[in-house]
């Protein structure tokens, strides 16, 4: 089982990061939902909330403030679609 997961973040203007993380949380419709991986595929509507991001380095978390989207997950792969979206921490510039 692979150890990381290939996550892509984008936004309706283009892709806003990308890259190997250990785990992604994301304010699901139902609640939050964390994803690591192994994960079974799923596909998941997003509320208003945070995007958290732990890259697969170890560095510290990347944190987006999303305005709703979708997420999908499938092979450890890890795709967030957003509506509207805005930097929370000051190391998401990639």
């Amino acid at each position: 089982m692979a150890e990381s997961l290939e996550v892509d973040l984008v936004a309706t203007d283009g892709k806003v990061w990308s890259g190997s993380a250990r785990q992604v949380s994301a304010p699901a419709a139902d609640g939050e939902i964390g994803i690591l991986a192994g994960h079974t595929p799923i596909l998941s509507v997003l509320r208003a909330g945070e995007v958290r991001v732990r890259p697969a380095d170890g560095g510290e978390p990347l944190v987006w403030h999303v305005e709703g989207g979708f997420l999908s997950v499938d092979s450890d792969h890890v795709t967030v679609v957003v509506d509207a979206i805005k930097a929370a921490s000051a190391a998401t510039t990639h």
